[in-house]
């Protein structure tokens, strides 16, 4: 395994769809251990492929408090939504930025594992957040975009200045 760089915010490539897997082969299942790795060293609950340059619909997850949850999720879709809830979100593209961000209370996801094999989850809470966050970053969405147009403006500009301060 070994650790990605995560691509930043406003980095164009985070707007970009990502593309379906078409099979599930060693590539895949080696980024998304990659992924896995890097997500839990930076240290984060998800990670979606479009954050390290790669342009598969994958995504890891964990919210687990021992980190020993691991979910790896091929081309998850959101099949249904209900409720709304607000909660502080923040993200491994976009460091040192939490705002809250309204969404579904509850999804119903269908993706495929690392098997190749179909599965449905629902979710709610903190998975159910994660869930619509990582799958937004497949569909070239960022917690940002869920944010007024002053928000999104303060926060490019940090994340910008933060970008020119380490070179």
């Amino acid at each position: 395994m070994a650790l990605l760089q995560i691509v930043e915010y406003p980095d164009p490539r985070l707007k970009n769809l990502a593309q379906p897997v078409s099979r599930i082969d060693r590539e895949i299942q080696k980024l998304a251990d990659d992924m896995a790795e890097t997500m839990y060293d930076a240290p984060g609950i998800g990670l979606a492929a479009p954050q390290v340059a790669a342009a598969h619909r994958v995504i890891v997850v964990d919210i687990s408090e021992n980190r020993n949850e691991l979910l790896t999720l091929v081309n998850p879709e959101i099949i249904a939504s209900s409720g709304e809830e607000e909660m502080k979100e923040g993200c491994l593209s976009v460091p040192g930025v939490l705002e809250t961000v309204r969404r579904a209370e509850r999804v119903k996801v269908r993706a495929q594992d690392l098997l190749g094999r179909t599965l449905e989850l629902e979710a709610d809470g903190l998975l159910a957040v994660c869930l619509q966050h990582e799958i937004d970053h497949l569909n070239g969405i960022l917690f940002v975009d869920h944010l007024s147009r002053l928000k999104q403006g303060l926060i490019r500009r940090k994340s910008e200045k933060r970008r020119r301060d380490r070179v």
